[in-house]
Order: C-alpha cells, then sequence, then structure tokens
C-alpha cells in the first residue's frame, strides 16, 4: 500500500499493537517515523510455529527494536505465589499465552538466528530493569545484564525518546550501528580486552563482577546501591561489569526529559486506537482502561523500596505543558465512544505534576533515592497550584462532564509541618478540589503498611500520615454530602515485615472501619532495593542482615492477616497470636467474646 520494498526499523512488541501514546511501542514507532524513516510494528509474533512471523517483513535497512512489552513478562505470566494468571490485560480479548516468559530474549535470540548481520537494540520494562546482574524471582536464581541471555547488540533503558532520537540522528548521517558506543542511556557488550569508548566528559565506575555476586550475596547487595545512586543521578558515571571474559559497558542516562521534548512525545499523530486487525478477537483490557485517561508526567521521587518506576522513569518528574495534556483532553472528546468523562488525570503518582527542585544546582549533585524520605527535601517544590488549575481547566471543557482522578496519589505530600505549608503549597485547597469533583466513589492510596520499622524499610512514610489524610477525606465528604471510599492499597512478606507487624496492621486498620481490598504479597521484581534484601538477606545501603518472609508458608500466613473477617481464618488467627504470646491482638481482632 506504501509502495515500500524495504523496511528502515522493526518494532517486535509483546504487547497487542495499540496506536496510543501509553504503549511504547506505539510511542517508538512514531517517533522513527517522525524522523522520515520506515517503521513497521510485528506484535505479538509466534515463536512456537515456523517463525513466519518473524520472516513476513524481511530484515530491516538499520536495526530491529524489541520489547516484551509494558509490563516484565513475567509479573504479566505469574502471581506473586508463581501461579500461571489465566488473562492478560495486553491481549485481545485478555487471552492469556501470547507471549512467551522471559519474552525479550526469546524473540532477541530468534532475530539474531534468522539474521544474524542486523543489530538487534532491546528495551521496555524488561530490558531497562534486567540491564546489569539481577535476582530473577521466577527462576530463583542471579542471572548477569540480559545482553548475555538474549545476544541482543545495544539495550537502551529507560524511556527511550533520547537515546533513540540521538541514535537515529545518527544513523541517518551515515554513522555505522558499531559506533554507536558513546549514546547516553545504553548498555553493551565487548570483550574485556577492549579500550572503553572515549568520552571525556563521563567518569568510570567499576562494579563488582557478576561472578562475585555469585559467590557473595553480601557483595551483589553492595553493587546494587552504586547502581540505584547513578540511575537516578543528573550527571551519573557510567557503568563496567565483568561478565565472564566479556565487559558490560552502561552509559549513563539523558537529564530528566524538557517539557517541550516531553510534549513532542505525546503530541505526535497517534490514531489512539488498537489496530483494526483486533476487532472480532475481543477489547484489549489494558487499553479500554486507559483509553479516556491523560497521562500528565513522567517520573516518580518516591523511590519507595518495592517500586520500579523511578528506575525505569526516573527519580525527576518531566511533566507535559498545560497545552498539550488539553490538546489530548480534545482528542478524547473527538472519540466516537466518549460519553463525557475522563477516567484519569494523573501520572505514576498522581501528585506530582510539575514539581521539582527549587534550585536545581542542588538535584544535580543529590545522589539520595528519594526526595521524600525520609522526610520532604527542603529544596523540593510541593505546590499543588498547577494540578489544581488543570484539574479546573480538564472539568469546564464544554465535552466533559467529569475528569476523575484513578492514579494513585501520595498522601503524605498534602499534609504539611503547619498551617503555613499547607497554605503555601495549596494541600488544603488540592485535598478539597480532589475530594469533592474528582473522586469516582473511591480514592486509591498507598500507606503499604502500619508497622514504622517496616514503613523504613519501604521508604514510606509513617502510618499517621494516613490518620491525617483520612480526617481531611471523611471531612469533606461530610460536609459536601458525599458517600465516598478511601480505598488503602497494602503489601504483606515485605522485607522486614514479621508475622506480628501484620497482625498490628489488621488490627489497625480493623479499628479504622476497613475490610480490605487492595491487598498485594510482595512480588521481588528486579532492580529495587526490597528484591536485593529478599535475594542475598542483607541491606544493600547498611548491609546489616534482614529478615523476609521467603517460603510460601511464610508469605500465605502473612497475607492471611488481611483477611481476619474470614470465617475460615478466625482458628488461624487464633492459634498462630496465641504461639507468638500476642493474646492482646487475638482480642482486639476476634473480640474477647470468641470461640
Amino acid at each position: 500500500m506504501r509502495g515500500w520494498d524495504e523496511l528502515d526499523v522493526i518494532i517486535i512488541s509483546g504487547d497487542a499493537y495499540v496506536d496510543h501514546p501509553a504503549f511504547g511501542h506505539a510511542a517508538v514507532a512514531r517517533i522513527i517515523e517522525s524522523e522520515g524513516l520506515k517503521v513497521a510494528i510485528l506484535p505479538q509474533p509466534n515463536w512456537r510455529d515456523d517463525l513466519r512471523d518473524f520472516k513476513k517483513l524481511g530484515k530491516p535497512r538499520l536495526f530491529f527494536g524489541i520489547s516484551s512489552g509494558c509490563m516484565d513478562p513475567m509479573v504479566n505470566h505469574y502471581t506473586a505465589a508463581k501461579r500461571l494468571r489465566s488473562t492478560d490485560a495486553y491481549t485481545p480479548g485478555g487471552q492469556a499465552s501470547f507471549r512467551p516468559d522471559y519474552a525479550g530474549v526469546v524473540y532477541s535470540k530468534i532475530v539474531k538466528d534468522l539474521y544474524p548481520d542486523t543489530p538487534v537494540i532491546i528495551g521496555g520494562i524488561e530490558g531497562s530493569l534486567r540491564r546489569v546482574t539481577h535476582y530473577d524471582y521466577w527462576s530463583d536464581q542471579l542471572k548477569p545484564s540480559i545482553l548475555v541471555d538474549s545476544g541482543a547488540d545495544m539495550l537502551v533503558y529507560g524511556m527511550g525518546e533520547q537515546p533513540l532520537r540521538f541514535m537515529l540522528s545518527l544513523m541517518i548521517k551515515g554513522v555505522p550501528f558499531s559506533s554507536l558506543k558513546t549514546v547516553p542511556q545504553t548498555a553493551f557488550l565487548q570483550p574485556e580486552e577492549e579500550d572503553l569508548p572515549k568520552n571525556k566528559k563521563w567518569e568510570t565506575f567499576e562494579l563488582a563482577s557478576h561472578e562475585a555476586c555469585l559467590k557473595d550475596k553480601k557483595t551483589f547487595a553492595r553493587n546494587f546501591k552504586y547502581i540505584e545512586q547513578e540511575s537516578n543521578k543528573q550527571f551519573a558515571r557510567r557503568l563496567t561489569q565483568q561478565v565472564g571474559d566479556m565487559t558490560l559497558v552502561v552509559n549513563p542516562p539523558f537529564q530528566t526529559m524538557t517539557e517541550k521534548e516531553v510534549d513532542t512525545s505525546f503530541d505526535l499523530p497517534y490514531t489512539r486506537m488498537p489496530h483494526p486487525k483486533y476487532k472480532k478477537r475481543g477489547p484489549i483490557p489494558a487499553y479500554e482502561m486507559i483509553k479516556h485517561s491523560v497521562n500528565m508526567h513522567r517520573g516518580c521521587f518516591g523511590g519507595c523500596s518495592f517500586c520500579t518506576i523511578s528506575a525505569h522513569q526516573g527519580k525527576m518528574i518531566a511533566s507535559r505543558s498545560e497545552a498539550s495534556i488539553m490538546r489530548e483532553v480534545e482528542q478524547i472528546t473527538q472519540m466516537p465512544d466518549f460519553k463525557g468523562y475522563i477516567s484519569d488525570l494523573g501520572g505514576p503518582s498522581g501528585n506530582m505534576y510539575k514539581m521539582k527542585g527549587k534550585d536545581q544546582s542542588i538535584c544535580d549533585k543529590c545522589v539520595s533515592p528519594s526526595c521524600i524520605h525520609p522526610t520532604v527535601c527542603y529544596n523540593l517544590d510541593t505546590n499543588h497550584q498547577p494540578l489544581i488549575d488543570i484539574y479546573k481547566k480538564a472539568s469546564a471543557h464544554p465535552k466533559v462532564k467529569k475528569a476523575f482522578v484513578t492514579s494513585g496519589i501520595r498522601h503524605d505530600l498534602l499534609i504539611g509541618k503547619n498551617e503555613e505549608e499547607n497554605k503555601n503549597n495549596h494541600y488544603d485547597e488540592y485535598t478539597e478540589q480532589l475530594v469533592k469533583h474528582h473522586v469516582s466513589g473511591r480514592l486509591k492510596i498507598a500507606p503499604e503498611h502500619t508497622s514504622d520499622q517496616v514503613l523504613k524499610v519501604m521508604r514510606k512514610p509513617s502510618f499517621k500520615f494516613f490518620h491525617a489524610f483520612k480526617k481531611n477525606f471523611d471531612r469533606i465528604c461530610k460536609k459536601a454530602g458525599l458517600k465516598q471510599q478511601l480505598i488503602p492499597y497494602f503489601i504483606s512478606s515485605h522485607p522486614g515485615s514479621q508475622v506480628e507487624d501484620m497482625a498490628n496492621l489488621a488490627c489497625e486498620t480493623k479499628d479504622l472501619g476497613f475490610q480490605l481490598e487492595q491487598v498485594q504479597d510482595f512480588t521481588p521484581t528486579p532492580m529495587t532495593v526490597a528484591t536485593v534484601i529478599y535475594y542475598s538477606g542483607y541491606h544493600p545501603y547498611t548491609l546489616k542482615r534482614m529478615y523476609t518472609a521467603r517460603t510460601p508458608n511464610e508469605k500465605k500466613d502473612q497475607h492471611r492477616f488481611f483477611f481476619w473477617y474470614k470465617k475460615e481464618n478466625r482458628a488461624w488467627i487464633y492459634n498462630t497470636l496465641k504461639r507468638a504470646n500476642k493474646i492482646e491482638l487475638v482480642d482486639k481482632l476476634l473480640g474477647k467474646s470468641r470461640k
């Protein structure tokens, strides 16, 4: 149809093809197209037949770009208990088994076998979080960089727009792929005897080798501190790591995207629709959830121990302009199935839009993984006025009946030390605007635990912030005559959490009137502090021993405390707490009239 006889780039994705900025393959393909190149997307190719899907487009002139999709394929496939999931939200009809385990590795190996001379670049969440030695929960192994197992020629980590545009500009000028070894935010393997590519601006830091990590868990834990710090810096060092007879080279990341750069990515000519070929296969659940929503910013400065957002999207917030956001609101209102409701005006954390350091030079030297733990940084601007303005402007659109906020919000950013701080940063004004006009009946927040000791390991605030926010929420709802729910998220079996901590959590949330729904068992995913503790038994920053529930029974026992109100758990709770000599908790949970 286009009169092409050769493609410049072929993108292979583990997700169904949705031409929407929330889907990585679409954003990458639209960027490549905007540079004047010919690009095709090969979504969810069949890897179990004669590989005809991988052959039908021929080989690209420049490279194959490979991503397993918007989720790590192992999180996509398995529960925290390693049970196979029956659905896949990124596939038409929610059908499972349309991508392999470790999809990026499988796709890369196939492509390298079929087209050994064509460069392969791996990226996306799987590649990004597996760029160095990492613990893989599903195989219970310490694995080297995904570059080793996949055979890919290069890895792009984090949000790929900046390295991709930089690489494409060089390739268009005729620079060969083999000379792209000083592109920021990329990684590659080279023979150990080879000199490192020259870049006068970069310092280099050598991590402990993969083999040293295999021999000693404490060495692996110590490594992670440097990996996390360098991935969050504005001006980071290049990292190297020996893996067998090869050297892994991880170039430092680009600085945070500017507003103009973020706008450019979101303003590309997406159709915002799934590919027409899926019409008879049913809706794509992940698309249905976000098709009427607006992502206003990227990144998260929370630095939670169990979360990978900052490891992939960055610690610094990259915000879109108000104009770009309103253009997307307008596009949504033009969609044929739009009924007047924006499902979300949000981001990774719903209320971090436009927040950044007051003095950027201080941020440029910072090595802290979090801007708000253990306390909110004095240099962080937490003014909520820009958010209030966006909410009001979107709501005022003539075709919008309601603009909801369904992204989880950081409630601790809404509780100031005093009245002056609340006023200056518009905390109370924001909370009132949010609760009165943008909650669809339920507001999600994530205290994650009630124990201050566990919360410290999680890099989350004290539970007293939840109490304070709930008080505000209830007051505003009562005053406005609204029957709305606060939905708190909690995690069991997180490193540092004991059975008694879970019993206390059950008691505290019961006292607040909750029967918990949004709960999960801790799942160790690569590139997090909590996963390093889970595997090694050491905290990477203190190198002190730390308890973690590891066996299926230990994890199951912690999870059961969420459901103290179920009849089948009562006898178990009684016996467990009696053995732990915590009979006062039995009284709180089951009542003194228990049988």
